[in-house]
C-alpha cells in the first residue's frame, strides 16, 4: 500500500476521535491600573487580577501544597504580568543557590510559568526565576516527551527579552515578571488570543513541586512542563509590537598554534590575530512570524563540547548550543529515531569539530494561518579544501483531527559551490489515537549528485511507523518499524547508518505506592531493538534488556538493567589506534545502571555503571558526577569516567579516563565567571575553557574567553613538544538596538 494511502486512512479513522483538554477556557482579566515594577506585588491592581490556585504535583499528586502561594496573572497592551507571593512558615528554610542566567539548579527554590503561546499542545516557552532574581528561559518541544529534563525536549540555550524582579521579607519571597507580547509568538482570532498556561513552584527543603493546573505525575518526570497538560487561557485585544532588533558585534582576539613543519622535524609557531565584526537582525513581521538575518556570524563565546569516548562503530551526536538556531527550533524537528534527524543544524558552520566561517543567512519561523512554518538559508565559506556551501531548509506542519495530532513536510538542501548537491524531503504525521496513545508516521527520501538512485525505488527512502503509549502509570509501550534504504543519506541531517531494517519495542509497567509510602514510583519493563542489513539479510545488531526503576519522594533514584546483545560486523573497526574489533558475529552480556542522590541538597551526585562482556572481550565502565553548591555565588561540578576494555585472547586492552571540572562564580545576576577543564586520556589532551560574561540587559553581552589545548603527557614523544598546542584569547561585545 502506498504511504499516502496509509496516512489518509489513518487520518480518516481518527477524524472521529475527540481528545480535547477538559475544562473551560480561563479568561484573564486585563490590568485595571498601573503597576510599579519593583519585585514587590503590593499594588491594589494585583488583587483585581486573576488568582491562580496551585496543587501539589510532587511528591504526592493532588495534595494541598505544604506552603501557601498567591499567584496572579494579568496583562495590558504591551506586557503579560505575573506576580507571586511565595510564603514560608519558617523563612529560614528558603534556599537560593544560584545567580547565573539559565542556571537550572534543583538545589534552590524557584517559580515560573510555561506558555504554550500558540495553544498547540506541543511547544512552549518557559520563564523562571529564583530568589536571587536570575533569569531562566527555555523552549519546550515535542510535548516534553522523555524521561528527564535533559533529554532534548527542553532547550536552555534559547533566550528572549523579558524582565523579572524579586524581593524577600520575613514571611515570603516575591516575584514580578513582565513579559513583552513582542517576545511571544501567538495567534489572534476575533480579537481573542488563546495560550496554554502552566505555573510551577519548587520548594527545595521538602523536595516539592506545585503546579497549576493540577498535573498527574503519571506522565513522567517532564509532566510539569508538558504543553498538552496546560490550562487554556484567553486574552482580549492584545497585539504584538513589531520592533526590529539590530545586534552588531565586535570581536578581537589572538590565536597561537604549534604545528609540525613539512619535514616533520620541529614545531612551528603560527600566530593569528583577529579583528572582525558581524550583525544579527531580528524583525517581528507580526505576532506570528519572526525573521532573522545574520552576517559574518560568529559563535566564539559558546561553551566547549564535553569530551566523550566512543565505544561504538557509529558517530556521536552533540547538542546545538548556538543562539541563532534556537528560537522555535522545534519547528525544524524531523526526527528519524533517537538523535537521528533529517536536519541537524550543527552541520552548518562546524566540520570535524572545527568552526567554519558562516558568511550569512536568514531564518523565518512562526505560524501562517493553521500552519507552523520554518525557513532557513545560510552560506558557509570554503574550509580546508572543502568548497563553500549553501544550506537550505523549509518546514511546514499543521494541526489536524484533534489538538494533539499533526501532519507536516520538510525539504533540506546542501549545495556545494563546486556543483555537488544533496537534497532531502519527507512528510510526517503524529496522531493522538486515544488518551495516551500516539501513532507516528514518517517517510523521507534523498537525492545526491554522487549517488545514482531511482526515486521510485526504496533505495533512497526512509520509512518509520511507531505506536506509543505515553504514561508512567500502568502499562506503557512503544512499537516501531523503520526502513533505511541503501542510498538514504541526508547530508544536512544526522544518521547512524543506512541499508537496514529496524524493529524496536518496549513495554513497561509503573505504579505509585501512595501517600503513606516513602517510595514515589516503581517501574519495570523490557526494551528490544534489532537492526538487520537489507543487503544480505544478516543481523547488524540486536539487544534485549529487562530493566527496573525506583525513585523516592526524598529524591533518590536507581535504575538497573541486564542486556543481551548481538553484533554482526562486516568489517573491523578500531577503538583506538592499537585496539580493534575484528569482523564477525558476537553475542555478549552486560549489566548497567544509574544511582542518583537528591538534587535538592548542597551536595548531590549520580553514578553510572556498566560491566560485562564486550564483543570477544570485557568492558568495565563507571562515571561519577558530583555537584557542590557552596553558596548562591559559587558552585563546583565535575565528572569522572573510566572505561576499561580488554581482549585477553588477543592481548589487546586500553583504559580511558575522562575527567571534567567546572567552577562557576556569580558576582551577581549580571556578571559570572566559569572555568571548564577537561582531560581525555585516549587523545592525551587537556582542554581548558574560561569565560567571563557581563550581561547588563537582554541583548547586550560582553565576553572574555580563554581556550587552551595541550598534551597531557609529553613523555611518549621522541621530539620535544611545545608547552601547548593551541591557545586563544578573545573579547566579544554585542549590543542590541531596539528600533
Amino acid at each position: 500500500m502506498r504511504i499516502h494511502t496509509v496516512i489518509t486512512t489513518v487520518a480518516l479513522f481518527f477524524l472521529f476521535a475527540s481528545n480535547t483538554k477538559a475544562g473551560d477556557v480561563l479568561k484573564i482579566t486585563p490590568l485595571q491600573s498601573e503597576l510599579s515594577f519593583d519585585g514587590i506585588p503590593s499594588e491594589p491592581a494585583w488583587l483585581l487580577s486573576e488568582k491562580i490556585p496551585l496543587k501539589m504535583h510532587f511528591p504526592v499528586y493532588g495534595n494541598q501544597p505544604t506552603e501557601e502561594s498567591d499567584v496572579r496573572i494579568t496583562y495590558d497592551k504591551s506586557y503579560l504580568w505575573v506576580s507571586a507571593k511565595l510564603y514560608y512558615k519558617d523563612i529560614s528554610k528558603l534556599v537560593s543557590n544560584s545567580k547565573k542566567r539559565d542556571e537550572t539548579s534543583d538545589n534552590s527554590d524557584y517559580f515560573g510559568i510555561i506558555l504554550d503561546s500558540y495553544d498547540d499542545n506541543e511547544n512552549a516557552l518557559a520563564f523562571f526565576t529564583m530568589p536571587s532574581g536570575l533569569k531562566i528561559d527555555y523552549s519546550v518541544s515535542n510535548d516534553a516527551v522523555g524521561r528527564g529534563p535533559d533529554d532534548g525536549s527542553t532547550n536552555y540555550t534559547w533566550n528572549s527579552y523579558w524582565d523579572v524582579m524579586t524581593s524577600k521579607d520575613d514571611s515570603a519571597w516575591y516575584v514580578e515578571m513582565r513579559i513583552p507580547f513582542s517576545s511571544l509568538r501567538f495567534q489572534t482570532v476575533d480579537n481573542i488570543s488563546k495560550m496554554g498556561l502552566i505555573v510551577n513552584r519548587g520548594i527545595s527543603y521538602c523536595n516539592e513541586i506545585d503546579t497549576y493546573p493540577a498535573i498527574d505525575t503519571k506522565y513522567g518526570q517532564n509532566a510539569r512542563m508538558k504543553p498538552s497538560q496546560a490550562e487554556t487561557v484567553a486574552f482580549e485585544n492584545i497585539a504584538s509590537r513589531n520592533p526590529v532588533y539590530v545586534a552588531p558585534y565586535l570581536l578581537t582576539g589572538f590565536t597561537r598554534d604549534w604545528t609540525l613543519n613539512e619535514n616533520g622535524t620541529r614545531y612551528v609557531k603560527n600566530d593569528n590575530p583577529d579583528l572582525t565584526g558581524g550583525l544579527d537582525v531580528k524583525y517581528n513581521i507580526n505576532s506570528n512570524l519572526t525573521l532573522d538575518f545574520t552576517a559574518n556570524t560568529d559563535f566564539a563565546q559558546v561553551e566547549a563540547d564535553d569530551e566523550m569516548v566512543n565505544l561504538t562503530r557509529y558517530s556521536l551526536s552533540f547538542p546545538e548550543k548556538r543562539l541563532f538556531f534556537q528560537e522555535r527550533s522545534s519547528v525544524f524537528n524531523f526526527e528519524l529515531g533517537g538523535p537521528q534527524a533529517l536536519f541537524y543544524s550543527r552541520n552548518i558552520g562546524i566540520t570535524n569539530g572545527e568552526p567554519v566561517r558562516i558568511l550569512g543567512g536568514a531564518r523565518m519561523v512562526g505560524r501562517i494561518g493553521k500552519w507552523d512554518v520554518g525557513f532557513l538559508d545560510m552560506n558557509t565559506a570554503e574550509f580546508n579544501g572543502n568548497p563553500a556551501e549553501n544550506f537550505g531548509v523549509a518546514r511546514l506542519r499543521k494541526q489536524v483531527i484533534n489538538e494533539n495530532s499533526y501532519i507536516g513536510g520538510m525539504v533540506t538542501s546542501r549545495l556545494g559551490f563546486d556543483g555537488k548537491y544533496n537534497v532531502a524531503y519527507g512528510i510526517d504525521g503524529i496522531f493522538r489515537i486515544f488518551k495516551d496513545d500516539y501513532l507516528d508516521v514518517k517517510i523521507a527520501q534523498t537525492q545526491d549528485k554522487n549517488i545514482k538512485s531511482n526515486a521510485a525505488s526504496l533505495d533512497p527512502t526512509f520509512f518509520r511507523l511507531a505506536w506509543e503509549r505515553r504514561t508512567e502509570e500502568g502499562f506503557g509501550f512503544e512499537g516501531c518499524y523503520a526502513y533505511w534504504g541503501k542510498d538514504f543519506n541526508p547530508n544536512s541531517g544526522f544518521i547512524f547508518t543506512n541499508n537496514v531494517h529496524e524493529i524496536r519495542g518496549s513495554g513497561r509497567y509503573g505504579w505509585f505506592p501512595g501517600n503513606d509510602s516513602k517510595i514515589f514510583q516503581f517501574n519495570a519493563g523490557v526494551d528490544f531493538e534489532m537492526l538487520s542489513r537489507i543487503e544480505d539479510g544478516n543481523l547488524e545488531n540486536m539487544e534485549i534488556s529487562p530493566e527496573f526503576n525506583i525513585s523516592t519522594k526524598s529524591g533518590y533514584s536507581a535504575f538497573t538493567a541486564v542486556a543481551m546483545r548481538k553484533e554482526g560486523l562486516v568489517r573491523d573497526f578500531n577503538l583506538t589506534e592499537d585496539v580493534f574489533v575484528a569482523a564477525g558475529d558476537y553475542t555478549f552480556y552486560r549489566f548497567f545502571g544509574n544511582i542518583s542522590s537528591p538534587k535538592t541538597k548542597k551536595i548531590a551526585a549520580s553514578l553510572d555503571y556498566q560491566a560485562g562482556e564486550f564483543y570477544d572481550g570485557n568492558l568495565y565502565s563507571v562515571a561519577l558526577n558530583p555537584e557542590l553548591s557552596l553558596s548562591s555565588s559559587f558552585q563546583i561540578s565535575g565528572s569522572y569516567q573510566m572505561d576499561k576494555v580488554s581482549f585477553s585472547t588477543r592481548s589487546q586492552k586500553f583504559t580511558n579516563n575522562i575527567a571534567r571540572l567546572k567552577l562557576t562564580y556569580m558576582l551577581n545576576t549580571k556578571v559570572s565567571l566559569s572555568s571548564f577543564v577537561q582531560y581525555n586520556e585516549i587523545d592525551n589532551i587537556i582542554i581548558t575553557n574560561f569565560r567571563l560574561r557581563y550581561n547588563p540587559r537582554d541583548g547586550n553581552d560582553f565576553y572574555l574567553v580563554f581556550n587552551d589545548l595541550r598534551n597531557a603527557d609529553n613523555s611518549e614523544f621522541t621530539m620535544k613538544q611545545p608547552s601547548y598546542n593551541n591557545r586563544t584569547i578573545m573579547l566579544k561585545y554585542t549590543h542590541t538596538f531596539r528600533l
